[in-house]
């Protein structure tokens, strides 16, 4: 008389399977919490992020910082150099943009444009602007922004330095032709007295005519 005995290896999937169900699901819950506390983190990280965030609720209540804001966004247009056509690679593409510039990225961008050291392209460009060893991190950047247009970006008589001190031997390279923004400052204004005076005389003597 035979007697069959259990088949273990029949019953080793099911355990198998029990096993693999409960692995997965352990790993299915922690992957569940770490990714829990990954949100949690970064939501006290960053607190600005999202809708609800520092700069929104501050944009929200104070119209000038929202105003701010905008202007900082605002887009520039790029100046292209005129004997390629290139655009230099750190040439602002915001208002923003412009005042995160930093002092070799400015260097460079004269250097780029021609306006470093002179030369017969230097007054090529819609508003030429002299630069000198002894600029500061300022200066620069209000000669690079008035370069490229921005307004308010003059630089202050108080401390703007004569042609000769700004340039040093540099000068000496200067062609006859070439003006510096000093210069052509004070043709402008010339030409503004010249032009007052004239309207005044043609007021005193308005019935000769």
């Amino acid at each position: 008389m035979s007697t069959s005995r259990p088949n273990a290896r029949g019953r080793s999937p099911s355990r198998s399977g029990r096993g693999s169900n409960a692995s997965s699901g352990t790993s299915t819950r922690a992957r569940a919490s770490t990714a829990s506390a990954s949100t949690s983190t970064s939501a006290r990280t960053h607190p600005s992020a999202g809708p609800g965030g520092i700069i929104a609720r501050r944009a929200a209540r104070s119209p000038a910082f929202r105003e701010k804001l905008r202007q900082m966004a605002l887009g520039l247009q790029p100046l292209v150099q005129v004997t390629t056509g290139n655009v230099h690679p750190s040439f602002p593409r915001t208002l923003l943009g412009f005042w995160l510039l930093t002092e070799p990225e400015l260097d460079e961008m004269a250097r780029f444009y021609h306006q470093r050291t002179p030369g017969p392209h230097s007054a090529k460009y819609p508003c030429p602007i002299t630069w000198g060893p002894s600029l500061t991190l300022d200066e620069k950047r209000r000669k690079i922004g008035k370069f490229i247009g921005l307004r308010g970006c003059l630089t202050p008589i108080a401390v703007r330095s004569s042609p000769q001190k700004s340039l040093g031997a540099s000068a000496a390279l200067r062609p006859s032709w070439f003006k510096t923004e000093e210069q052509i400052e004070e043709d402008a204004r010339k030409a503004r007295v010249a032009a007052d005076e004239d309207d005044a005389m043609k007021k005193k003597l308005h019935w000769y005519v």
